[in-house]
């Protein structure tokens, strides 16, 4: 009875899926409204990093953001040694608020594989955790492929239904305190090994059924993204995918997210894990290492074309 039940859910998701796949364009940010539409939020940091989030002159005068080679530049301070309040850095957040749809970012670099360094392009609620939290981009330390995490309230598991097979499910339960995660084994798909290939898009999209992530290199964008027709029913299995089946309400769980770019350091997951990396350990603590080698960040930088956001023509 329960696998019937399951197999009906999953037919449900990719009819749901089916019927969804076209998509128009809702909002679209790049070089010319990028900084106009995202704040800067230079409040402490909630994970608790080891870092100064500055305000948009600060920012721009300092040369954390700005646009650069016509592209969105957010940087870390990287000639500063021993900064009494933390590593001075960029947090964006987008005014706009969104529930479900088809994100679509195109980015040129990321922040490098670096102990002590904490990247991530993500979305989250205002009312954190109920409103949900859907981890796109993001890794620690010297870390060398994406890891992919959601997190809302209690009472919400999600399969890996979907998934290519490079997909492995860290944990399912959302509603745990570190929330559902699934690691990717491309190690061209984060850091160094991004960065080398010129960088490339990533894909979420966010139905009422399941919430998934694709990565497309550089060279291997597809012609209907390319062309702003994007149907991801034709695209590849995702790299991640988390299916709500019978376990998860997503619409009550995730719900009115903002888009966010950051790179903090050390903090709740890379100072946590420090201790479990042994060339990391191997430079001191995570604090005093951040804090006395500036010139180790000097590739810990955003470089962003544009990032848009699809909605489904029947929302």
């Amino acid at each position: 009875m329960v696998r019937s039940k399951l197999l009906t859910v999953a037919a449900a998701t990719l009819l749901s899926q089916l019927v969804q796949a076209r998509y128009r364009l809702d909002t679209l940010y790049d070089s010319s409204n990028f900084f106009d539409e995202f704040n800067h939020i230079n409040y402490p940091d909630p994970t608790h990093g080891f870092v100064e989030y500055v305000d948009r002159q600060t920012g721009q005068t300092d040369g954390l953001s700005g646009i650069k080679n016509g592209t969105i530049y957010m940087g870390v301070d990287h000639t500063t040694a021993n900064p009494p309040s933390g590593r001075r850095s960029v947090r964006l957040e987008s005014q706009k608020t969104f529930t479900q749809g088809l994100f679509i970012a195109d980015i040129a670099h990321m922040p490098t594989n670096a102990c002590g360094v904490w990247p991530a392009f993500w979305t989250y609620g205002d009312d954190w955790p109920n409103s949900g939290e859907i981890d796109i981009l993001e890794g620690v330390n010297t870390q060398t492929s994406n890891q992919v995490s959601l997190h809302t309230s209690q009472g919400c598991e999600m399969s890996s239904f979907g998934a290519s097979r490079g997909c492995t499910v860290v944990s399912k339960d959302c509603g745990s305190q570190s929330g559902c995660s699934q690691t990717t084994s491309d190690n061209q798909n984060y850091g160094d090994g991004f960065n080398a290939i010129g960088g490339g898009v990533y894909a979420m999209e966010w139905t009422d059924y399941r919430i998934a992530v694709w990565f497309f290199p550089r060279s291997d964008i597809p012609s209907d993204i390319a062309a702003g027709e994007p149907h991801p029913i034709l695209w590849d299995k995702p790299m991640a995918s988390f299916s709500a089946g019978l376990t998860c309400d997503i619409p009550k769980k995730f719900t009115n997210n903002r888009i966010v770019f950051d790179t903090t350091f050390c903090g709740d997951w890379a100072g946590s894990v420090w201790q479990n990396n042994g060339e990391c350990q191997a430079l001191g603590s995570c604090k005093d290492y951040v804090a006395s080698n500036p010139e180790a960040f000097a590739q810990a930088y955003w470089s962003v074309n544009s990032v848009k956001v699809y909605k489904s023509s029947l929302l």
